[in-house]
Formats: C-alpha cells, structure tokens, sequence
C-alpha cells in the first residue's frame, strides 16, 4: 500500500493506538501505524520484565476481545473482592459475588500485565493487512494522536491543555507475598499515602503490581529505602491503616502479610489534564482533520485506576463512529468527530471530577475533615448507592 492510500494515520504506538489501528483494519480501513524507531519501553525491557499493570473494566475486555488481544491467565488477574480502607474507621467492600454467571459477571475488573498485553498486540499486527508500519506520520484524511501527555503533534497544534499538578508523585513497583491474594484488590489512604496492590498471577498467584501515590518529599524518602526496608514500610502502612479500622475482621486481608519487592521502581509526577479542543483540522489541508485520544486528550489521577479504560473508551466510540458512518460521509467529517468529542468529554466529567475530589478529601490533614471523610465511607458501604457504583464499574 503506498503512502497516499491511507484512510487514517495513527500516531502513537503504544496499547491505545495499537487497538485502534487494529479495531479500524479490521474493518477494513487503510491505517498508517506511525511508531518510532526506539521503542519508549526498550528500557525496561532491558532490566527486565515490565513493573506496569493496569486494572481493565468489562467494556475494555470485550474491545481488547474484539480484535483477539485478551491475554489468558496468568497474564490477567480476575478481581474478585475490593478493599478500600479510610484513615479513621472508613472502610468499603466491594464484592464480585460467588453466585454470580461464570462470564463478564464473575469478577469486578481484571488487572492485566503489559508486557503480555503488549505482545498479543504486535502479534495481532503482523497479521493484519490493513494496518502498515511507519517511522514518521504520513498524509491521510483523518490523523489519529495517541502519543500520551506529552504529545509532540498536540504540541505543535498549539492545543490548550488545562492542567493542574498535584503536590504529589507516584512510585509503582512490584512486591510477592508471603500468601496468596485470592483476587483481592485493596487501597489505603492513610495521612499523605495513597498505596494500592493490584493482585497479578492469576486468581491464586502472590504477587502484587503496587501503586503508592503520596507526597514529593515522600517518595523521595521511599525510593532512597533499601527493598527491605521499603517492603517494611508498606507492611507498616498497612497495619497502622487497618488498625485503625473499626469492622470486625477487615485485618484480616493483609495485615499479617508479609511483602518482598520483586520488581524495579518506577516514579511519575501526577496531574489532572484535559485537552480544551480534541478535534480540528489540519493546518493548511481543510480536507484533514485531526482527533486526539487516550492521554494525549486527558489525565486523571490514579487512585481509581481509570486512566487506560477511558483511553480505550475513546477507541471504541471513535472505530464505531468511523465504522458506522454513512458511506457518503469522509472519516474526517468534523460533524461527526466533534459528537466524538461531546460524548468522551462527558463520559471523562464524572472520573475526573470523582478522582480529584478524593484526591483533595484525603489529602487535607485537619482533624474535623477526617471524621467527615470516613463517616462517608461508612455510610457509602452501607447506602444503596454502593450497588448502583459497583454496577457502573463492572458494566462502564
């Protein structure tokens, strides 16, 4: 296929612009798959397996299903229980529940593994004929930006990206347990921290992706730890947080576990960012537009594990919108990507706006705010409004 044949270039190739490219091959599109010439995790491919996992809904397994990219166990970890525990008694359950269908109803999320993610992708790839491999973007109709937060081709479309930094970072790695998980996930918030495990190996492995969100100044402490005395420091974490817990049996989860890092670290500032405009037409080509997905259009924080589930919700509302549309009108109808836009915008409102007002609760230190934020936690766990949450985060 020559260079003037394209229906659509994708720029980016990491996990969201691999599933797009293929999502739209598949239906037969002409796609241009620009990716560099140095991979981006060619570093930590050289140390060793990937430290990152990500937490995946039901409706980005049924997408990642879609083009046959859903690893097997134990790639992918089904969560069965969630556990979310306050810094004053606060605490919430959530439960897959055991009597449940043995399909998409049997597990609350999945946490998946990168690298393996990653190579069901490019194996995908080499056999899909639609999509052609490119060191540097090419003309085509609609240009698709999936390079992350910090996009070159956003930047040089001058967009505006509204973006508010958090007086915080976060440090990922990977630790084993001294037990099984039993496919439970669990998050503390306790004083500046922010510290989930991600259970990883399948439903009895013991091995957990740690996520531990907390101030500047911390996570340069944490990182100057040795691993033992890093692993010491989360164990104590948890049992000051769960101490403090007032339910009958809820130290029961990883309070008496004991934790050994197997993973390298890894350290990432945070922020809350979303593109102003995230379609337009390409400088000096009125017949090209442009679309922007995944992290190159918005961030959240990560203490809810959203951040790839809404790059790949943007996937499957535009490859729907594109496949759908009538034959008469171009992919880069503005009319059409600017309904894209509307949508993904409103369904981005509620996680952003849910995530950072977490991120501000547990962040204040005074004492009254405290009780307030875990007397909510209780009454949450308590309220029917738990039901209708955990039913949006399953079915989302």
């Amino acid at each position: 296929m020559s260079n003037t044949d394209f229906d659509v270039c994708v720029r980016g190739s990491g996990i969201v612009g691999r599933t797009l490219a293929l999502l739209l091959g598949q239906a037969k599109l002409r796609v241009a798959l620009v990716e560099p010439a140095i991979q981006t995790n060619a570093g930590a491919a050289s140390i060793g397996r990937d430290i990152r996992a990500y937490a995946l809904n039901h409706a980005s397994r049924q997408l990642l299903e879609t083009i046959r990219c859903w690893p097997s166990s134990p790639a992918t970890t089904p969560v069965k229980q969630m556990c979310v525990f306050g810094d004053a008694g606060g605490v919430i359950h959530f439960d897959a529940g055991a009597g449940e269908a043995s399909n998409l109803g049997d597990a609350l999320a999945w946490i998946v593994d990168v690298p393996s993610l990653e190579d069901r992708l490019e194996d995908a790839l080499s056999f899909q004929p639609f999509v052609e491999r490119v060191n540097e973007p090419v003309e085509a109709p609609l240009t698709a930006i999936c390079e992350g937060k910090f996009s070159v081709s956003r930047e040089n479309l001058a967009v505006v990206v509204d973006t508010y930094a958090y007086p915080q970072h976060a440090i990922a790695t990977r630790v084993r347990a001294s037990r099984p998980h039993w496919g439970t996930a669990s998050q503390w918030f306790y004083g500046p921290h922010i510290l989930g495990l991600l259970p990883l190996g399948g439903g009895q492995g013991d091995e957990y992706a740690v996520v531990w969100s907390t101030s500047i100044a911390e996570a340069d402490r944490l990182l100057s730890l040795s691993d033992d005395a890093l692993s010491l420091e989360m164990q104590a974490l948890i049992a000051s947080a769960e101490g403090q817990s007032h339910e009958k049996g809820s130290q029961d989860v990883t309070t008496a576990t004991a934790f050994t890092l197997t993973g390298v670290r890894a350290r990432w500032p945070l922020r809350l960012a979303k593109a102003q405009q995230w379609v337009g037409t390409m400088p000096g080509a009125p017949d090209q537009s442009w679309v922007l997905l995944g992290d190159a259009a918005h961030t959240v924080h990560p203490l809810a594990g959203s951040g790839l589930n809404l790059g790949l919700g943007d996937v499957g509302l535009l490859s729907q919108a594109l496949q759908q549309r009538p034959v008469w009108r171009s992919v880069a109808d503005r009319r059409l990507l600017r309904r894209y836009e509307r949508e993904r915008k409103s369904a981005l409102l509620p996680y952003a706006f849910v995530t950072d007002r977490l991120q501000w609760l547990f962040w204040q230190d005074q004492p009254w705010v405290q009780s307030l934020r875990n007397l909510g936690m209780r009454g949450f766990a308590a309220s029917p409004f738990k039901s209708w949450a955990l039913n949006q985060v399953r079915h989302a």
